[in-house]
């Protein structure tokens, strides 16, 4: 076992440190290239984690909204306000991610459903199968849904309730 492997098992801070400083120096060579490269992909699916799970809250916050307008709170906006924000914080930082936003909220709906019936005490059946937000509204800093979307509103086209 090489000094790189060992420290990497021993003090995972402490290899992290040596790693940057042998790539910095131009000794890719001696640096522990596998770790390396596995603390890379890990990064990239904890990017892709967060995304989901950004998503699942917001989600399911725009459902409660939906669903049970009578529980509407400030506490809700805040959360949604948040998601929203983080989501847009993501996605500026790591542009690639945006083409995977339809694939994940595919992912994060059905539990995002799941969690608004729990939260809410009303019937999983209540929420609709499939997602029924488009995308936009859902990464629409404005769009509460029962309300005029923002981006028609803007465009002046038909002002249909969402």
């Amino acid at each position: 076992m090489s000094h790189n492997q060992g420290l990497y098992e021993r003090d995972f801070h402490a290899w992290t440190e040596e790693q940057a400083r042998l790539l910095r120096s131009g000794q890719a060579g001696v640096a522990d290239l596998a770790h390396i490269a596995e603390e890379i992909e890990t990064l990239g699916a904890s990017e892709r984690r967060e995304l989901e799970s950004r998503l699942k809250v917001l989600l399911q916050h725009l459902l409660k909204w939906r669903y049970q307008p009578e529980g509407r709170s400030s506490g809700w906006t805040e959360t949604i306000t948040e998601q929203r924000d983080q989501l847009d914080s993501l996605l500026r930082q790591s542009p690639s991610l945006r083409r995977l936003v339809p694939e994940y909220i595919g992912h994060a709906y059905p539990k995002a459903r799941r969690a608004a019936a729990l939260e809410t005490g009303l019937a999983r059946e209540t929420f609709p199968e499939d997602c029924p937000f488009a995308e936009i509204e859902i990464l629409d800093p404005e769009h509460l849904p029962g309300q005029v979307s923002a981006q028609v509103s803007r465009s002046g086209g038909d002002a249909s309730p969402i």
